[in-house]
């Protein structure tokens, strides 16, 4: 029988061990409770007939739609447990990275899952691995084989049509579980925009009107997941590989106001990137109370890319003809050793080993034609191997003091970074990571953390190596003295579920970094990525969920997320005050899930209504962040978008297929990016010039088909 509320109280509680994790909201049936569960308040239970008003066609339909939660796909790649993120799957992690959990989940079909747990503290040997809370998904014994697939297509009205399509199979041979499938796309992207140069006085010099596309052939995912026993050892296999093929073409057309004299710049890439991962991991009961779990991860990822800029204006004809050629690889090798010891009343005992070999070389050719032929350009750092060997050790103790839970360990981390070729260079570093939480549950629907860390930032090996921005005709250095920024986080949240869908999270946090990575200058004109100093982090998060039936709204349900957060840095040009740095680029898309991206606030609104008999649901999303801001020697480079419109509806009454139509960026999103650049150091020296660029990335029209079978 289907509700749209209930009392959480007697949620039931099923054993569970591993990480992983989700993200939504929902309502309906009543949950089950078990006597073997029926005391925890760490864990919440939905069966799988709390999903039916939702007609989910896979096990991610499912996830979307569970109440106060988020789901992380993994955005932390520093080694193996914080890449994974917060899902698990009968109780166990994948033993995966670039096949990301919400990848996984759209493989499975939705009549395969019997129930979902979610886990908000060390039960039953769980280790949250930072988490606060994880998705455990229990997929039902001895089901038939399914066959599950999804066909749809986009409309751009600034990219050409993009057509896509996956299909997957779950089933069973012998004594091994298995899922695999594949997704296929073709890739295609465009914009069109215009820019405007002022000069020191504000007056308009210039004016461009640019458009790119990009097209190309994806390969998402050849991917295949499977589960066997080996005498008394459980045994999972897990594959990914993926392809993409592209052109990307921007061309533009400048007009000098004053004298009306044009010019323009045509920029092409053709890029190729293939991706391998090999996962693979053991485990078993080692003695009464002891299991171990053996991890090996193997990744290779590689890159060809090939770029030309040609410069002309109506006086001279061809001024500049660029060519760039870069090979990157990329290879990731991870083992990872796991111990879980329940043999102590009130204590689960773990202590987790890892070592990680991370490898990038990049090669770069150059050369420019100015109109007397080519000639090479050499392109200081650009040519450079990096590897990173790492040692992660952590033992970490979970003591249960009836409502009150306290988790606490030690980790340690041991590394060595070396650079060849255009920079020579070889560091240690050692890291101790402490971490603490305590939690108080008095049951199922209210819950009180408080929980101290300190956390150790992954390196990204591309900011060691030097690299050519074509748009910008412009040099991004690599830095080959870039260290861990360190971060000791604090953090308080309460919880309280009032029935099945009402829920509200409020967090407040507070981090201290050590060697903030920002923008580090290098010489008066250029910068490079680096740590700048000690900074600040804090701020509320607020999550919440509520259905509408008192306005009369039916199966309706409105969730909303909001972040504010303040930061504080020393800037290492002026010497006064700043916040840090926010990330570069453009995009429509904004998450809750991550703090590190430094925008002062975020704020999503979702709507969602099922009408039940008639099998047709409809929503809408409305989403807005605050700008970011990039700090650079001579420049002061501002990112914006404007508010974000998204809306769907979707039914699943013809045939058992699931129709969905939503339309993307309705209000044609205008990114926005304002560029401010000094004659000298930024803000010690006058106004050079100011260039505002904005594009319109276009409204988007999906169309999908999905089905079982």
């Amino acid at each position: 029988m289907k509700l749209y509320s209930c009392n959480f109280k007697s949620i039931p509680v099923l054993s569970i061990f591993a990480i992983g994790v989700f993200t939504c909201n929902t309502y309906a049936a009543e949950p089950v409770t078990t006597a073997a569960n029926a005391e925890s308040a760490q864990v919440v239970e939905y069966p799988a007939e709390f999903f039916e008003r939702y007609r989910p066609s896979t096990a991610l339909d499912m996830v979307l739609q569970l109440p106060g939660f988020q789901l992380d796909d993994g955005t932390d790649n520093r080694g193996f447990a914080a890449a994974v993120g917060n899902i698990l799957i009968n109780n166990k992690r994948l033993s995966a990275k670039q096949d990301v959990p919400s990848a996984t989940l759209a493989r499975i079909p939705a009549s395969q899952v019997e129930r979902i747990q979610l886990v908000r503290g060390q039960d039953n040997g769980i280790d949250l691995q930072g988490q606060s809370v994880v998705a455990n998904i229990f997929l039902r014994k001895e089901e038939a084989a399914a066959i599950r697939w999804k066909t749809y297509v986009e409309h751009n009205n600034w990219a050409p049509i993009k057509p896509a399509g996956s299909i997957s199979i779950s089933n069973s041979w012998k004594d091994i579980e298995y899922n695999t499938g594949i997704d296929l796309e073709r890739n295609t992207s465009g914009y069109h925009g215009s820019e405007r140069e002022y000069n020191p006085s504000g007056i308009q010099t210039t004016d461009t009107i640019e458009d790119s596309s990009e097209t190309g052939l994806s390969i998402n995912a050849v991917s295949l997941n499977a589960t066997s026993k080996l005498g008394e050892t459980t045994t999972h296999l897990n594959t990914n590989f993926s392809l993409n093929d592209s052109v990307y073409l921007r061309p533009s057309i400048t007009t000098a106001l004053a004298t009306g004299k044009l010019s323009d710049i045509s920029i092409r890439t053709d890029r190729n990137t293939n991706r391998f991962e090999l996962g693979l991991d053991g485990e078993r009961e080692l003695q009464a109370d002891l299991d171990g779990k053996l991890i090996f991860l193997f990744t290779n990822r590689n890159q060809t890319e090939s770029t030309t800029r040609i410069n002309s204006d109506s006086v001279k004809g061809q001024t500049l003809h660029r060519l760039a050629d870069t090979n990157t690889a990329e290879k990731e090798r991870i083992a990872r050793l796991e111990f879980d010891y329940s043999g102590s009343p009130d204590h689960q005992i773990q202590a987790n080993m890892e070592g990680a070999y991370n490898i990038l070389d990049r090669n770069l050719v150059q050369t420019d034609d100015k109109g007397a032929g080519p000639f090479a350009v050499v392109v200081p750092g650009a040519n450079s191997r990096v590897k990173e060997l790492r040692g992660d050790f952590l033992v970490n103790d979970t003591w249960s003091l009836g409502k009150f839970e306290l988790d606490y360990g030690m980790g340690m981390e041991l590394s060595t970074v070396s650079q060849t070729g255009d920079a020579e260079q070889k560091r240690n570093f050692h890291f101790f990571k402490p971490q603490g939480s305590l939690s108080y549950s008095t049951n199922q629907d209210i819950q009180t953390r408080l929980r101290v860390v300190r956390k150790v930032s992954q390196l990204d090996l591309t900011d060691f190596v030097s690299a050519i921005v074509f748009e910008d005709n412009d040099l991004a250095l690599g830095n080959p003295d870039l260290r861990p920024e360190t971060t000791w986080a604090a953090e308080l949240s309460h919880e309280h579920r009032f029935d099945k869908i009402s829920v509200i999270k409020l967090t407040s946090f507070y981090n201290r970094i050590s060697g903030v990575l920002d923008l580090l200058p290098l010489t008066p004109d250029f910068e490079a990525p680096g740590n700048i100093g000690n900074g600040k982090r804090w701020g509320v998060e607020f999550e919440g969920a509520a259905p509408l039936e008192w306005l009369g709204l039916t199966g309706s349900r409105l969730n909303l997320k909001l972040r504010w957060q303040d930061t504080s840095v020393v800037d290492p040009v002026t010497g006064n005050d700043r916040i840090l740095s926010g990330e570069s680029g453009q995009s429509a898309y904004r998450t809750l899930t991550n703090r590190n991206l430094n925008n002062h606030y975020f704020v999503s609104v979702d709507y969602r209504q099922d009408f039940e008999s008639a099998q047709v649901a409809w929503g809408w999303t409305v989403a807005e962040r605050a700008e970011r801001p990039l700090f650079k020697v001579n420049e002061l480079d501002v990112y914006n978008e404007d508010v974000a419109i998204n809306a769907f509806i979707e039914t699943t009454r013809w045939f058992g297929l699931k129709i969905r139509f939503e339309t993307a960026n309705i209000t044609d999103d205008a990114q926005e990016r304002d560029r401010t650049i000094y004659s000298g150091e930024r803000e010690l020296s006058p106004v050079d010039s100011r260039i505002l660029n904005e594009r319109q990335i276009g409204r988007r029209l999906v169309l999908s088909v999905s089905g079982n079978f």
